[in-house]
């Protein structure tokens, strides 16, 4: 189900509870709602008014989800400016250009645990989804 962005900053500003299997429904409705929009590169489900720890991002043309992600570790960082679809500014952020990444994946009705390396724009996008995810607004 397409769902509306959440601005409310109290909602987007607290961390985010462990997902669960049963919250595919949730990674569901994220990658409806990414692919209803242009433009969008990476969404977490506090921005469609779920608060879980769910991220879903864009890859060539393909829509991924983690569920409960942390970085692990980052390399080569930068900053750089970003928008978000929640808010109405962008913000000057320090990213790392790869990144480490712990999460699940729902394998049939498991969470399965994995890790995986992201690099450059991809690793950007899944770094600002965990920042939802924390609670941190950019």
């Amino acid at each position: 189900m397409i769902k509306e962005i959440v601005h409310d900053q109290i909602l987007l500003s607290q961390v985010a509870e462990p997902a669960t299997a049963e919250d595919a429904a949730v990674a569901q409705d994220l990658v409806d709602t990414m692919n209803s929009l242009e433009d969008c590169a990476c969404l977490a489900a506090n921005q469609i008014g779920v608060n879980k720890a769910i991220v879903a991002y864009e890859q060539k043309g393909h829509v991924f989800v983690l569920y409960n992600p942390k970085i692990m570790a980052g390399m080569k960082p930068f900053k750089t400016m970003e928008g978000c679809l929640s808010l109405e500014t962008t913000s000057n952020v320090k990213r790392f250009q790869t990144v480490r990444v712990a999460f699940q994946e729902l394998v049939g009705d498991q969470l399965v645990p994995r890790t995986r390396t992201f690099q450059d724009w991809t690793a950007q996008c899944v770094q600002h989804g965990i920042d939802h995810c924390q609670g941190k607004l950019v």
